[in-house]
């Protein structure tokens, strides 16, 4: 999608937004090792797919979400398996992670949640953030209690070069108004050996400022409370794609609520049940609806810039 205020990873696009010049330094390099790349004081944020990424700040690294496994369970072959195993793929997590100290669970569908419990297992003293669902499914996967911390939405965390403050948010619905895997876990359950046994667990999403740098908005599901975004006003936000066509005024509601970011970045549109390998592949039902949630950001909020992201690709905001 060619336009001249869509950030490619080839450029740098600079554009004046409410009468302060802002730079978006995109660097060309891509593929695991593109994940090794030293991180700015003011951050590098790479996109993972779906609603993952990584962001190295000062040396540290912070995970969202990280789905880098990306087996198929039919989902978009029209074939899903509600009983599909549960695996994690060292060989496609290992190169990409780094040495993570902190990742952020928005929710425990398996598409968010199916890797954190090997990273957390094999990245000694990394820190888990999830609601309290996420930390009983943690428990049940193996994952020490010191390193499983459950959240609600409203905490401010200070960890010195960044901070994370928890969202309440919404899981997206379907086009029955419902949503997939309802369900939470309030003590831990045997453990989790299908995609099944992953519920939705309420939904969080997260705002990490980095010191000397830019508020960055994460969501990972395509819905949310307009209320509990009020005051957040990031630079950055990542926000999905909306999934059923059932929630009202979608994406002018949001982007008027977060105070029209001057950056933009649609996520969870990719196939993931495909490598990461670039460029992403969109599912043939989505792509349509990528055309219209851009245009619908554009329409919202005309000043911003919009990147299409690339997986493994280290953006400066």
């Amino acid at each position: 999608m060619s336009d001249t205020r869509d950030l490619n990873r080839r450029a740098l696009l600079r554009t004046a937004v409410a009468g302060t010049a802002v730079a978006s330094g995109l660097a060309a390099a891509t593929g695991p090792a593109a994940a090794s790349a030293a991180p700015t004081r003011a951050g590098t944020f790479r996109w993972f797919g779906t609603s993952g990424w990584r962001i190295d700040v000062n040396g540290r690294t912070v995970l969202v979400d990280p789905y880098l496994s990306r087996y198929p369970t039919g989902l978009f072959t029209g074939a899903f398996d509600p009983a599909t195993p549960l695996r994690a793929d060292p060989d496609a997590i290992g190169p990409r992670i780094g040495r993570p100290e902190t990742v952020l669970v928005t929710h425990t569908h398996w598409d968010h949640f199916n890797d954190v419990p090997h990273i957390a297992k094999t990245v000694a003293g990394v820190r888990v953030l999830g609601t309290l669902t996420a930390y009983h499914l943690a428990l049940a996967s193996g994952v020490p209690s010191a390193q499983a911390i459950p959240v609600k939405g409203g905490e401010q965390l200070d960890f010195g070069d960044y901070t994370v403050e928890v969202v309440a948010a919404l899981h997206s619905r379907n086009p029955a108004y419902s949503l997939a895997f309802p369900g939470v876990r309030l003590t831990p359950p045997p453990a989790p050996a299908t995609i099944a046994d992953l519920p939705e667990g309420d939904t969080l999403a997260y705002q990490v400022s980095i010191a000397g740098g830019p508020k960055v908005f994460f969501m990972g599901g395509s819905d949310f409370v307009e209320r509990n975004l009020t005051g957040l006003a990031p630079d950055v936000a990542m926000i999905a794609l909306p999934a059923g066509g059932v929630v009202h005024d979608y994406t002018g509601r949001l982007l008027r609520a977060l105070d029209h970011p001057r950056v933009v970045v649609p996520v969870h549109w990719d196939d993931f049940e495909r490598p990461l390998r670039n460029p992403p592949a969109v599912a043939a039902s989505d792509a349509a609806k990528l055309d219209a949630f851009i245009a619908a950001i554009r329409k919202a909020s005309p000043r911003a810039t919009v990147l299409r992201p690339e997986y493994d690709t280290p953006y400066a905001f």
